[in-house]
């Protein structure tokens, strides 16, 4: 029977999912106003809205606050979303969020997306989470590797002095007066991501107030500060109680805010919620809590967070009138028509206006303080497409929809996009719509859409961002259109995203972001494309070109070029024509061109040339988007590539059954191999079925996603009794995703022993070993050029006479010495072979990697010879 490794957690959500995050990896000077409606890309899921008299009142009294808090952890999910919820809704503080990376290298459990796509789904869903619980979200440049389980090893991945640069310059324009860090910077944080946010919050706090420590970043617009001090909020992680409840400082944070019918707990529920993609939907929670606080550095605090912190308008030399105006627009304020204090509300512009010069606090409030003239007059705008793609080089009608929902004059004045400006010049009538179209054309050439920190390449740890201005947001700048509008005299922009709508049946009116995209996008096929060595045959490859909207390539010319070997093709296929989503498939054969060499691994890129009315482009993008219900769409483009492997391959058997587990793309490297590859569903998982197959393989995860895995168990293990070779890849055994049965022949536990050092010393205990051996003789050799990690999810607690443990290794670039085994686990059992494998196949095939094809032909292949 297969049991949990290690206790579970038994303290509040905030804590148990963050330990959760352990186990599984272990954002010129201003002439006009400027109003964003809502968050940017992040509302595009959402239909646009006004705000409630509840949610009015609410921002009105946040006016009164002056405090800021910045918290920082590693990546999506480390937030303690309660006291980010308390923070920003009780206390009513700027609170904001910066994560160190994306959580790129996290597992998915809703979906095959893996590196950067994951990426863009977890960044999403800190937003979607931010959206509850009131705060703001920031990112550094580092990029999530994978899991490690030091500092060190951390930073050997991550460019430390550019990870500070990041931390210094989001503290130097968010000036929290408080830093709080998630993780202490030694092994109580769990592992390497988790210390090294701890020691960047405290590096963050001591470099952003030296003048002498990244100089270049005062010419954009930032100025040294000092914030009152940097405490580590402390948790009870199962094991790991680093609370002590005499010495530290304790706050209570289960409030109930009766304007919002929640207690902080529930706000924090349904804000952890959102990172679907790590499994972590929770209960919401209510009644009394506390969190715990250790000083770092910095002035100690008595018994409030803030302690010697003037969060009082008194902060700002000549505004100290300004809370008495506050407190007047509560009291003058009516549920049943916040209009009625608009005209207040344009007397604290005015006074906010007059203060010179405008310190941080001013601009911060005059921003709040133009939003809420705008939510008190149910001011409502959207401006949306026909087709979510915008083409280069096309006109699109730019539909905007307008409504004054107050009895104040309010004029449109002008409408632009980019460069082009439309006057306008007409009144909005009391709660009378007007739409208005706009055409725009986009210059030819216009780059696509792209989210910022994939523009250039990556190095292993990092993304490559030459704006330092975009460094810190947590995503793009959205496509918007400029609206002016004269509201009672007031003259006001309203920067709102460009949307496209659609009206589904079921979910209604949706919304998301529009894009821009080229005319053709280019796929290829495979993604890896395998010749044996000396292979005389060529290997057929498809290039896909979609077309975005109608088109004609009158002249193309498909070219091929490698990355690493002079190799280039170039092909003229018959001109042709696609409509808006249209297909045209070019079979190409590349012949092995490698042959003879001893290069081992290459990436063909290929382009495209159309000709005729485009004869002066090269087009060379794919396109991915990314649909899920709880965030908006994501769209990002890339050069796709073929990886081209030439190596030495023998492979037994024919017929493989892959049943899919929580996503991977191991059964194309299959079909690479030569295996004639059948998926598998519930119903194929009877005796008779099974035996048609040399091997049977399960996804990653499979058995934490299909429960009926249990029900099978009998008929998989006769499988095997009768001669089948049963390959289980690693799946988790924890309160996020646990076991429903047995899964092996043997008792078998699944730890958490991963091996992050992808060059990891390795150690044939067995080899003799037929997986060593047959078909293929596997070597240290096959070793090499592996990605992110050896292993994850160790099988342990194994009968040595049931067991072959024939491969271990030692986590030297984690600074262990003791060897490590578990990550292949074999168990003869009748006339067959039953395997659990943490070797992460899963990341090693799609990228191409020799060895890991070898080995797992010779896993297929068991028992050998």
């Amino acid at each position: 029977m297969v049991q949990q490794g290690g206790e579970t957690c038994q303290n509040s959500y905030d804590d148990s999912t963050i330990f959760a995050t352990m186990l599984n990896r272990m954002m010129k000077k201003i002439i006009v106003l400027t109003v964003i409606i809502g968050c940017g890309l992040s509302t595009f899921s959402q239909l646009p809205s006004t705000k409630t008299s509840s949610q009015i009142l609410q921002d009105l009294k946040k006016l009164k606050v002056l405090g800021s808090v910045l918290y920082v952890a590693a990546h999506p999910d480390d937030e303690n979303t309660r006291l980010i919820a308390w923070l920003s809704n009780h206390e009513m503080y700027r609170t904001g969020y910066l994560s160190l990376t994306r959580g790129d290298g996290g597992q998915n459990l809703i979906g095959d997306e893996q590196g950067v796509e994951l990426g863009l789904i977890r960044t999403q869903e800190l937003l979607a989470a931010r959206r509850i619980d009131g705060g703001e979200q920031f990112f550094s440049r580092a990029y999530d590797f994978g899991f490690s389980k030091t500092a060190d090893e951390t930073f050997r991945m991550w460019n430390k002095d550019a990870v500070l640069s990041d931390v210094v310059w989001v503290i130097r324009n968010f000036q929290p007066d408080v830093i709080i860090a998630r993780f202490p910077e030694d092994s109580r944080a769990g592992h390497g991501h988790h210390s090294a946010s701890g020691i960047m919050a405290r590096l963050g706090y001591e470099t952003a107030s030296d003048p002498e420590k990244f100089p270049e970043q005062f010419s954009q617009g930032v100025q040294v500060w000092q914030a009152k001090r940097v405490l580590w909020n402390t948790f009870n992680f199962g094991s790991a109680n680093t609370i002590d409840t005499t010495t530290q400082l304790a706050v209570k944070v289960g409030d109930y805010l009766p304007l919002q019918g929640k207690s902080i707990g529930e706000l924090a529920g349904e804000s952890r919620s959102q990172h679907k993609s790590q499994g972590f939907g929770v209960s919401r929670q209510r009644g009394n809590a506390k969190e715990y606080f250790s000083l770092v550095e910095g002035a100690k605090p008595g018994k409030q967070l803030m302690e010697g912190v003037n969060t009082t308008w008194s902060r700002v030399p000549g505004a100290e009138d300004i809370d008495a105006s506050i407190d007047q627009l509560i009291a003058n304020f009516k549920a049943d028509d916040p209009s009625i204090i608009l005209p207040d509300l344009r007397k604290l512009r005015n006074r906010l206006n007059s203060i010179s010069p405008a310190s941080y606090w001013v601009k911060i409030k005059r921003k709040e303080v133009e939003k809420l003239i705008l939510a008190c007059s149910g001011f409502y705008v959207e401006a949306v497409v026909s087709q979510p793609e915008i083409i280069s080089g096309d006109t699109t009608n730019i539909n905007i929809s307008l409504i004054n929902r107050s009895n104040y004059d309010c004029k449109l004045i002008s409408m632009k996009v980019g460069e082009k400006n439309q006057n306008i010049d007409k009144k909005l009538a009391t709660n009378q719509q007007l739409q208005v179209t706009m055409p725009v054309s986009l210059t030819a050439g216009v780059r696509e859409t792209q989210p910022y920190w994939l523009r250039n390449a990556q190095t292993p740890g990092m993304f490559t961002v030459d704006d330092q201005q975009l460094i810190g947001m947590a995503e793009n700048k959205p496509l918007s259109v400029s609206i002016q509008i004269a509201f009672d005299s007031m003259l006001l922009t309203v920067e709102q995203p460009i949307q496209h709508r659609r009206v589904d049946p079921v979910k209604a009116e949706q919304y998301n972001p529009a894009y821009i995209s080229d005319p053709f996008l280019l796929y290829s096929n495979p993604g890896v494309l395998l010749f044996r060595k000396d292979q005389k045959a060529p290997a057929s490859i498809e290039l896909n070109i979609t077309g975005t909207k109608k088109v004609n390539a009158q002249t193309p010319v498909v070219a091929i070029t490698s990355d690493s070997t002079k190799y280039t093709q170039q092909m003229q296929p018959s001109p042709f024509g696609l409509g808006a989503g249209d297909k045209n498939t070019i079979k190409i054969d590349v012949p092995n061109y490698l042959k003879g060499s001893n290069v081992e691994r290459d990436i063909l890129h290929l382009s495209f040339r159309p000709g005729g009315e485009y004869k002066d482009a090269e087009y060379f993008n794919a396109k991915r988007v990314i649909e899920y219900d709880h965030i908006p769409t994501q769209t990002w483009h890339y050069q796709d590539g073929i990886k081209v492997l030439h190596i030495s391959l023998k492979t037994e058997g024919k017929k493989i059954g892959y049943l899919p587990g929580a996503g991977d793309k191991i059964p194309e490297a299959l079909h690479q191999m030569g295996y004639t590859v059948t998926v598998l569903s519930e119903e194929d998982l009877k005796l008779s079925t099974l035996q048609q197959f040399d091997a049977v393989i399960t996804g990653v995860r499979a058995y934490n996603v299909h429960n009926y895995l249990a029900a099978a168990y009998n008929d998989l293990m006769l499988y095997v009794e009768k001669g089948g070779n049963l390959i289980v890849q690693y799946n988790t055994n924890n309160f996020i995703s646990s076991l429903t049965g047995k899964v092996a022949p043997y008792d078998f536990k699944i730890g958490r022993t991963r091996i992050t050092d992808e060059n990891s010393k390795v150690n044939f205990v067995l080899p003799n070993h037929p997986v060593f051996n047959y078909p293929n003789k596997i070597t240290q050799k096959d070793f090499e050029g592996w990605i992110q990690e050896r292993s994850i999810y160790h099988a342990e607690g194994l009968n040595a006479s049931q067991w072959q443990t024939p491969l271990a290794f030692t986590d030297t670039g984690a600074g262990e010495t003791a060897e490590q085994t578990g990550s292949l686990a074999i168990a003869p059992y009748g006339k067959g072979n039953f395997v659990y494998t943490g070797i992460v196949f899963f990341r090693e095939l799609p990228a191409g990697v020799p060895g890991a094809y070898r080995l797992f032909a010779n896993l297929i292949a068991l028992p050998g010879r």
